[in-house]
């Protein structure tokens, strides 16, 4: 019996992995394998969430029109040229979708985050793959590979899943290198734990009708049960996830818990100082078991990347840590098999897996 065939280029897609929380065998580990805020949500985010699912029958508002006003309070924007998603990754696939098809390029760098290969094959692009330098964007390797084909070139800052960092130099040469019919993607889910905030990304954005900037209420204000994303862009850009875009993507619930988190500011720099905190003193923790021939990728993320040179392979290391109760991210798909990703948890579960590691390498030396 015959039966419905995808388009080939849809078949050709390998599905977004999840990290996980359970062993194979089904125990519940402690989770460190999915960049979760390790405090949390704001308790006035919750609070502001659980009144809003009061008004379960009736639909949210269609354009985020208060959390626009309020994220461009926040980040001195212009709450006219912010969309908001479910989550960055509605809006990432619509970029593709929007401005790439059958016969165009989209450009992105080698250990990049892994919706963007599923964003350009989804609207039927070419996927073009720039090298890495040491785990990073290597700006110059990612410009030789632009053509009159390139539509859309996806950047991540600070990187996932490896933790780098293009400064803002690095990144206006880049920008500085594209056609101007090339959209440039800024994805910056990770971009309140800069210090600073990263503010010359939105000024690129500014100043430019090819730069969209997109950020998410997933990581630092722990909202990632709700999946609320947004950009910010010229209103061109802006205009065109408009058309595209789901309609009531954000609901009331989500809509208000990200108000409320982004008037708790305290909260962010809480999460900000306890994330460099015991980012530092794993990195620490890492480098005092380099005879162990592994390192960590400087992070400017809530992770490490962690790389395993010597004989005790990243998998072994991936199933002991199960064995001791803790699940990590471990990426054979991206190319990152002698690699594990590392979420920056709470003090005892930071104190833990590092303990649980350090023994785990005694046992194989």
């Amino acid at each position: 019996m015959t039966q419905p065939e995808a388009k080939p280029w849809i078949n050709a897609i390998h599905a977004y992995t999840p990290g996980k929380a359970k062993s194979d065998d089904g125990r519940v580990l402690i989770k460190l394998s999915a960049n979760e805020n390790a405090l949390g949500c704001s308790p006035d985010a919750t609070a502001a969430l659980v009144e809003a699912k009061s008004s379960l029958a009736r639909y949210p508002d269609p354009a985020s029109n208060a959390l626009r006003e309020a994220l461009g309070k926040a980040y001195d924007l212009e709450a006219d040229q912010i969309v908001c998603g479910t989550g960055s990754d509605e809006l990432l696939n619509l970029i593709a979708m929007g401005y790439a098809g059958a016969g165009d390029e989209i450009i992105y760098v080698k250990y990049g985050f892994s919706v963007y290969d599923i964003a350009a094959r989804k609207c039927a692009a070419t996927v073009v793959v720039a090298p890495d330098k040491d785990y990073g964007t290597d700006v110059d390797a990612l410009l030789s590979l632009v053509n009159e084909k390139t539509r859309v070139v996806f950047i991540a800052n600070p990187n996932n899943p490896t933790g780098t960092f293009s400064d803002d130099a690095e990144i206006a040469r880049l920008h500085a290198g594209l056609p101007a019919n090339c959209v440039l993607v800024l994805d910056q889910a990770y971009g309140e734990y800069l210090e600073g905030d990263g503010p010359a990304s939105f000024d690129l954005a500014r100043k430019h009708a090819n730069v969209l900037v997109t950020r998410t209420f997933s990581k630092i204000y722990g909202l990632a049960a709700e999946r609320i994303g947004w950009a910010y862009g010229q209103p061109g850009l802006i205009a065109t996830l408009n058309r595209i875009r789901a309609p009531f993507n954000v609901t009331s619930a989500g809509q208000a818990a990200a108000i409320a988190a982004l008037a708790d500011t305290d909260f962010v720099a809480h999460s900000r100082k306890h994330n460099l905190q015991w980012r530092e003193w794993m990195a620490s923790e890492i480098a005092s078991l380099s005879n162990h021939d592994l390192r960590a990728i400087p992070s400017w993320a809530n992770f490490l990347m962690v790389i395993f040179e010597g004989k005790t392979s990243a998998e072994t290391v991936y199933k002991a840590l199960m064995d001791e109760g803790y699940i990590v991210r471990w990426l054979p798909g991206q190319g990152l098999a002698n690699g594990l990703r590392i979420t920056i948890g709470s003090e005892d579960e930071n104190r833990g897996v590092m303990a649980a590691l350090r023994t785990i390498l005694e046992r194989h030396s």
